[in-house]
């Protein structure tokens, strides 16, 4: 199994391979002409998009600043925003659904590392997927971490750091986070 294919199932794997570092250097070429381009230039904008993340639906953008390892373990659904200065370590499957709102700052880190010493120091990684539903909101520097699924409907409280699931049409918020309240339904 190559270290891309281990990358991909959720295994220890060696980042310093070098078909992933082709990988991610083709991937920060594309963010770095998306990043650098002009507000103005929309379909130049849209045409790196396409070319850099995985699967995206109708009427998805991303306001730059914007970083990610690969791209194209992103999938988006349809009308999809995310703000300035988003993270994705995606060395696994981001999926967010329809409908879902990303603010300024957010992070999803999807990427981890062993907790043995000895296996972490030989610098090997592994990912956990994180999964977005449809119609979720997630506040401004909020930190998703590797695992994670929200549910349909919730919202994610700025700042929050998302160490666990969220189930669907919840609030949550904090360090860690934690169920506020429920929304109506």
């Amino acid at each position: 199994m190559s270290e891309k294919e281990k990358m991909l199932s959720g295994l220890l794997y060696q980042a310093g391979d070098p078909e992933l570092t082709a990988d991610r250097i083709k991937a920060r070429k594309l963010l770095k002409a998306y990043n650098l381009s002009d507000p103005e230039e929309i379909e130049e904008r849209k045409g790196l998009l396409k070319k850099l993340i995985g699967k995206s639906g109708g009427n998805f953008w991303i306001e730059p600043p914007f970083q990610c390892d690969y791209g194209y373990n992103i999938s988006v659904g349809d009308d999809v925003f995310i703000n300035f200065n988003c993270l994705i370590l995606d060395v696994v499957r981001v999926k967010l659904g329809d409908r879902v709102l990303v603010a300024p700052n957010v992070q999803f880190y999807p990427a981890t590392h062993p907790i043995d010493t000895k296996t972490r120091g030989e610098l090997w990684e592994f990912g956990k997927e994180i999964h977005v539903g449809s119609d979720v909101w997630i506040g401004g520097g909020s930190i998703i971490c590797p695992g994670v699924k929200i549910g349909n409907g919730s919202i994610i409280g700025a700042g929050s750091v998302v160490t666990k699931d969220v189930p669907e049409g919840v609030i949550v918020a904090g360090n860690p986070a934690r169920v506020i309240r429920e929304l109506e339904k």
